[in-house]
């Protein structure tokens, strides 16, 4: 099927021109900063790389480190070689170092995993039977379906933040809630959930609050003890450590008192034919071997990030989310998906959609004519998209601390264009989603051939 590209908006769409506005660089240096990629006109762009909430790329810190661990990588805990003992004592010192920068207390243990999603899925596993569990509907899936899986409440958030803490109240005053579990900042539309009134809440009420750092983590300093967090989860790919690791942190005793995660090596303390007897502390969930360099990654993204400070963090990703949100609202067609009407502060992610365009072509368009990286769909959060009204999902862009005032006006740009002249070139549904049709682009030398991608995620 072709995709129709002459039934679009007109009108007057004025952008500021990007010399009256005050050049935003890169705060950090990172992977695939010089990335060339092929359009369908046969020549090549710098890739702009606008989807950091999907997965962000490496921190040249994160290289240095792996290249320094990377000679001496071995199995830990179980090796007595010099190279075993290496990894051994890079890997305690990951979890040292998350502990600190996260503000972990002597309650807290850090669990490395592979994902937010796993390391939900492993509290969820965790809670007592008995205690219930509360979250809201805007919630990514990995921080839905594991308290759908154990029959948690899913409460549908209201237009305010003052409605929604009032629903708060009423359910955790409930004395059969003992855990709520509530993202950081949407990864849907960026809005910072107010964690400190949240907590006030949460101990108030006597119950324990966990919370999906995946999208806040990486934009903010979060400390578990000032703001009474009792588990937290993020990832290491979106946290400028792209190596397959997550991690948990949370209060001890419902972690030692769950079953094991992983039934496996290194879980337990002594095994029998006919029963097992297992050990406490993080190692009771990391059976297997581990992910050294995941871990060892994460540690130096977070000691980076930290590094850096809150100021110059919080300066760059102003600069330029103000920058994208005012080029977005002067296109015509253009509506800003928003979940609460009196939020004031958001992390570099804005969804959007364009009136007269599927998000699919969009984003297909802006990759194949402007080598542009974007994320379409419906973001693994199906409740809250369908709330906005987006059965069709949005497109969503993200920046970063590689991120520059010059991406945000070549998406802008190219927004422009769209506009003004449709697409240059053809598209149709290949499996599923929206390509180039025919593609010419063609695939880097060590790659035999490119696929047409998956539809958009939907789970």
């Amino acid at each position: 099927m072709t995709v129709v590209t002459d039934s679009r908006p007109t009108g007057s769409h004025p952008i500021a021109a990007a010399a009256d506005r005050a050049t935003v660089p890169p705060l950090r240096s990172v992977s695939g900063a010089d990335l060339e990629v092929p359009v369908v006109d046969g020549g090549t762009r710098r890739y702009v790389n606008l989807d950091y909430a999907a997965s962000a790329p490496a921190l040249t810190e994160v290289l240095d480190e792996l290249g320094r661990v990377l000679p001496y990588y071995a199995s830990v805990h179980r090796g007595a070689g010099y190279a075993s003992a290496v990894s051994t004592t890079a890997y305690e010192r990951a979890r040292q170092t998350i502990a600190e920068v996260t503000g972990a207390t002597a309650e807290h243990q850090v669990i490395f995993t592979r994902n937010t999603t796993d390391a939900l899925n492993l509290l969820a596993q965790a809670v007592p039977a008995g205690v219930e569990v509360v979250c809201l509907d805007i919630e990514h899936h990995a921080n839905l379906l594991p308290w759908q899986r154990i029959g948690a409440t899913v409460l549908t958030a209201r237009p305010t933040f003052a409605e929604t803490l009032r629903l708060l109240a009423a359910e955790l005053a409930r004395p059969e809630v003992g855990l709520l579990a509530i993202t950081g900042a949407s990864n849907v539309t960026g809005e910072v959930l107010p964690l400190e009134r949240i907590a006030t809440l949460c101990a108030e009420t006597g119950v324990r609050l966990a919370v999906d750092g995946a999208q806040l983590v990486p934009h903010r300093d979060v400390d578990l003890a000032a703001l009474g967090i009792d588990y937290l989860a993020f990832s290491g790919h979106k946290t400028y450590a792209p190596f397959g690791a997550g991690v948990l942190v949370g209060r001890s005793d419902w972690l030692d008192a769950a079953p094991a995660y992983l039934a496996g090596g290194g879980a337990v303390r002594k095994v029998e034919a006919e029963r097992t007897d297992w050990t406490s502390g993080p190692a009771r969930h990391e059976g297997g071997t581990p992910n050294v360099l995941g871990a060892v990654t994460l540690a130096a993204a977070c000691r980076a990030l930290s590094g850096l400070g809150r100021l110059r963090r919080d300066r760059h990703e102003r600069a330029l989310l103000t920058r994208l949100q005012d080029g977005l609202d002067q296109l015509p067609g253009v509506r800003r998906l928003r979940i609460f009407d009196d939020s004031t502060d958001s992390v570099g992610i804005v969804a959007f959609t364009l009136e007269g365009y599927e998000p699919g072509l969009i984003a297909a368009y802006l990759s194949a004519e402007h080598g542009i990286g974007v994320r379409d769909g419906k973001f693994c959060a199906h409740p809250l998209l369908t709330r906005l009204g987006c059965a069709a999902g949005a497109v969503r862009v993200s920046v970063g601390l590689g991120s520059s005032s010059a991406d945000v006006d070549a998406l802008l740009t190219g927004l422009r264009r769209l506009l003004d002249h449709g697409p240059s070139w053809t598209y149709g549904d290949v499996d599923g989603r929206i390509q180039p049709t025919p593609d010419p682009r063609p695939a880097p030398a060590w790659l035999p051939e490119l696929t047409a991608p998956p539809a958009p995620c939907q789970g």
